[in-house]
């Protein structure tokens, strides 16, 4: 159906209509992004969900053409889609009394994405939707990762940190015991506790390479090799970082344990992770120029 002939069923234009579902998004669900917004104000796991909804917005209008006239069967899909957010949202109402409140909180926030989605793809098309497939998927960013599931990526990057700053220790000749996620050097051990697991500057990380491979980069697997790296180079940091202090605590200075490099230090390895990502960015960038020369 054409974006005319959608707009013709309503008498309105495709943006009027886009306003109202997004009205109706907040009337429904605004008790839910407030909510998350609170969280990620409060709890350095989920800082990165302030970021996500700007972002999208400015990829969405870095790009924006004039939603293109050509049939397809966006009508159909973004009605499905708007329906499935209606049920997803319904079930999770009515499921408060067996399932815990950040798990409602999650897929209230799915049903809004899935709304949001839903209603672009209703009003502007198919054509329109892939052209901005990226900003509009990036916003499942948007929806709290649950404990259940956020548990597990703390272990990981916990038990990640502690295997990475082992190997760094051993290569530097300094004798070292692993026991779950304790680190035990000569006069000194240190425990990666959750608190230690760098989880808001992982996901920082993640999020910030998939913006730049988006922007930076033409071709998919490339961007995806990219971000694969950002995975397990968030690990290294935090490896990196405890690395640092062991060696600084037990050959400079015990304080360096307690001290601002300890706790306000995360951002020097996010940058040295950062510049990592760039590197790769500007070799893969080279790669497809030279790719399109041939």
């Amino acid at each position: 159906m054409s974006t005319s002939n959608r707009g013709s069923i309503f008498g309105l234009s495709p943006n009027l209509i886009f306003s109202i579902f997004a009205a109706i998004s907040l009337a429904v669900w605004g008790r839910a992004l407030a909510s998350s917004f609170s969280l990620a104000l409060r709890d350095g796991q989920y800082t990165h969900i302030l970021l996500i909804l700007p972002v999208s917005i400015a990829l969405i209008f870095v790009d924006w053409k004039s939603p293109d006239s050509s049939p397809g069967s966006s009508l159909g899909i973004g009605s499905a889609l708007l329906a499935a957010a209606a049920v997803t949202t319904i079930l999770a109402r009515l499921g408060t009394a067996s399932i815990r409140p950040d798990e409602q909180l999650s897929l209230n926030m799915l049903a809004l994405v899935i709304w949001w989605i839903g209603a672009f793809v209703f009003c502007f098309g198919p054509h329109t939707f892939r052209r901005a497939i990226f900003p509009l998927f990036f916003l499942l960013w948007i929806v709290p990762l649950p404990q259940f599931l956020l548990d597990p990526i703390v272990r990981w990057l916990q038990q990640g940190s502690v295997t990475s700053a082992h190997l760094l220790l051993s290569a530097f000749g300094v004798p070292v015991a692993e026991e779950g996620t304790l680190l035990t050097i000569p006069g000194l051990t240190v425990e990666v506790a959750k608190e230690c697991s760098s989880i808001r500057s992982s996901l920082m990380l993640v999020v910030t390479t998939m913006v730049v491979t988006q922007m930076l980069l033409r071709t998919a697997w490339r961007k995806a090799i990219v971000i694969a790296v950002a995975i397990p180079l968030s690990v290294a940091k935090n490896g990196l970082r405890i690395f640092v202090l062991a060696m600084l605590a037990t050959r400079v200075d015990r304080t360096y344990l307690t001290g601002r490099l300890h706790h306000e230090g995360g951002v020097i390895y996010f940058l040295i992770a950062l510049a990592i990502i760039f590197l790769l960015i500007w070799i893969a960038r080279r790669s497809e120029e030279k790719h399109i020369r041939s």
